[in-house]
């Protein structure tokens, strides 16, 4: 039987075609980690001033949690992207509004549609056209089921420790240093003591920071890391 010969033309034209279709992957999860570092704190990724006042609708105003705080999406829908049914069921987060995950799928330019209703109310000077963009594919496309990830009632992370220090060791430490101490202007990291945050920054980064996200290499390697953060010190 004869080898199947692809002509030369052909075999370059597919090849460019797989790396235009990685290249468009890339920028796609590039977005989507975007969206979530918008997610947690709009002002501080983009550099501008934080808000002053309440946001409109969220109801707990005057408490804790208002001001700035009000506007950040994860407020109101929770690091778990559960609302009400999530970790912000109770306690001083709690505002009885019902997560986002009723949207995961969902055509992000309705998702965009929605963020500049009158229930959102995030203008352009809030969030440009491209934020809106990246945050919309962030809660069609990003968003992980955190329950398969974290135990609710140990508050620990579903993971691999001895992973979760090799992975660390090599990304993380660093910056963070050995102990999770190193970047003196935060508290250090075995203080969060929140899986579902350490979750959601770890695949998308820090707000206006240079922390890498690691969407690509998936939550189960998000949950080893957490599962070993949590053991750092807390002081």
């Amino acid at each position: 039987m004869r080898a199947l010969r692809i002509p030369m033309a052909l075999s370059l034209a597919f090849a460019i075609m797989l790396v235009s279709t990685g290249a468009q992957a890339g920028e796609q999860e590039s977005s989507i980690a975007r969206g979530g570092r918008l997610y947690d704190k709009f002002w501080t990724e983009n550099k501008l001033s934080k808000p002053t006042d309440d946001h409109a609708t969220y109801p707990n105003k005057g408490g804790k949690y208002g001001k700035e705080v009000s506007w950040r999406c994860k407020e109101c829908h929770g690091w778990d992207y559960l609302g009400k049914d999530g970790a912000y069921a109770t306690g001083g987060h709690a505002t009885g509004i019902k997560g986002i995950q009723g949207s995961a799928g969902r055509d992000p330019v309705a998702i965009a549609a929605v963020l500049r209703d009158k229930t959102h109310s995030y203008t352009e000077a809030h969030l440009s056209e491209r934020d809106v963009a990246d945050l919309a594919l962030f809660v069609s496309k990003g968003q992980i089921e955190m329950t398969k990830f974290v135990d609710y009632a140990a508050k620990k992370a579903k993971g691999d420790v001895v992973k979760g220090e090799q992975y660390y060791n090599t990304v993380c430490a660093g910056c963070h240093g050995m102990d999770g101490k190193k970047i003196t202007n935060a508290e250090p990291l075995g203080a969060v003591q929140n899986p579902q945050e350490m979750m959601h920054k770890i695949m998308n980064g820090q707000a206006g920071e240079s922390m890498p996200a690691l969407r690509l290499f998936g939550p189960q390697v998000s949950a080893d890391l957490v599962s070993y953060v949590l053991t750092l010190p807390r002081q």
